[in-house]
């Protein structure tokens, strides 16, 4: 199968590390022009020269801003008034127990996961409209539909992804633009090391680490493993492509079987 994006552009948020560099990554090797986000320019200006030495003649734009603020979301704008393809791939978490997060951590998780998704959506889908063609996507996760009880805040977040991306993609029926939510599994990121750090124990050489983490807070697994970003970005750039033209308002798994369901 051959992609080619080379038409259009992209904004991938929080795509200066993690899961968001690996599809600011595959898209770009797509052939989109891709905006590359984080919330600093210095950030931002080094994800674009690592990502361009890792995607030789790829086109990387820097579009730094805090999209979980109003100024920030500005900013970005600015520098990209237009997308066809929006991944809202941003997000936090953390583990806390249940009774002890408070009020302005539900707030936060819910601007930073939810709002800031939300707020680009609208700011991208009538363009997208007007044009007949564009993407939007929403990094959700396993914890959507199966919430971890050490961190129910940021579960809470992306079950409303999946709310959110099944309504916008009502409002964009008929328009030539397809809207969908991907389910990440438990992924190898390095802020999920540290994660995995928080549950097992920390003189426990990596891989063991991991196994370790897998084998008790995440047994469900049927991949046994985390999954690699580049795993996760293989999805979105599919969902990104004129292959996928019928799939929209769905969620779509790449979770390595850790949502036990025969339902997509």
């Amino acid at each position: 199968m051959h992609i080619d994006l080379t038409d259009r552009t992209a904004l991938v948020t929080g795509s200066t590390q993690g899961i968001g560099a690996a599809i600011a990554a595959g898209l770009a090797r797509a052939g989109a022009r891709v905006g590359v986000n984080g919330r600093t320019e210095r950030s931002v200006n080094a994800a674009v020269e690592r990502l361009g030495a890792e995607v030789p003649g790829g086109r990387f734009v820097a579009a730094p801003g805090d999209v979980s603020t109003d100024e920030g979301t500005d900013d970005v704008l600015r520098q990209l008034p237009e997308a066809d393809i929006l991944v809202n791939n941003l997000g936090i978490f953390g583990a806390r127990p249940a009774l002890e997060i408070t009020d302005d951590e539900w707030r936060r998780y819910f601007e930073v996961n939810v709002l800031a998704a939300v707020r680009l959506t609208r700011a991208y889908l009538p363009g997208m409209a007007d044009r007949s063609w564009g993407r939007v996507q929403y990094i959700a996760s396993d914890s959507a539909l199966v919430v971890p009880a050490e961190m129910i805040h940021y579960g809470m977040s992306k079950t409303a992804l999946l709310a959110v991306s099944r309504g916008f993609a009502k409002e964009a029926a008929g328009s030539g633009v397809t809207v969908n939510s991907v389910i990440a599994g438990p992924t190898h990121t390095g802020g999920v090391e540290d994660f995995v750090y928080e549950l097992v124990d920390r003189d426990l050489p990596w891989e063991e680490a991991q196994r370790e983490f897998m084998r008790v807070h995440r047994p469900q697994s049927l991949l046994q493993r985390l999954i690699e970003p580049e795993e996760i970005a293989h999805m979105v750039v599919y969902l990104s492509s004129p292959f996928a033209s019928a799939t929209t308002g769905a969620a779509v798994r790449v979770d390595g079987g850790y949502v036990d369901s025969i339902v997509p």
